[in-house]
């Protein structure tokens, strides 16, 4: 039997609508797979974002080390998803420490269930998609949630 592994992102969303939608999908746990967790955005930056899952019912970690670098976060924002793709690969994802980080992941997600969280709506856009592939290799299978 497969684990499952949830993705989500925030395009869209207010902070409590999120919460709602992990509360529904029985998701302990929200990761936080951004470089940077701050955002312009109304209740996404790391402190009220952790504050607000807490109310809900879910736990919050940052997995800083599984976030995009600037480089790739630039050809994201220019609509060049396979260069970031490519970016995100050789900088992190291939990386010794990117391989320790998704081994971590991969643990906390065999644990409970987990959601990962980035800020693009569409998956295919965004770096957590790629993470999502990887993990799905070690049996993982992936649903992505919509707000």
């Amino acid at each position: 039997m497969s684990k499952q592994l949830f993705t989500i992102g925030y395009e869209g969303l207010d902070s409590e609508r999120l919460g709602s939608v992990l509360r529904s999908a029985g998701i302990a746990t929200l990761a936080d797979v951004r470089a940077v967790a701050n955002s312009r955005k109304r209740g996404f930056s790391k402190g009220a974002l952790s504050a607000s899952l807490q109310e809900a019912g879910v736990g919050y970690t940052h997995l800083r080390s599984l976030g995009t670098p600037k480089s790739g976060r630039q050809a994201a924002r220019a609509g060049d998803a396979a260069l970031m793709r490519r970016i995100y690969c050789e900088d992190v994802l291939d990386t010794a420490g990117g391989q320790a980080a998704l081994d971590e992941l991969a643990q906390m997600a065999k644990a409970a269930p987990i959601c990962l969280l980035c800020f693009e709506r569409d998956p295919a856009l965004c770096h957590r998609r790629v993470l999502a592939e990887r993990l799905a290799t070690r049996g993982f299978a992936v649903s992505d949630l919509y707000g």
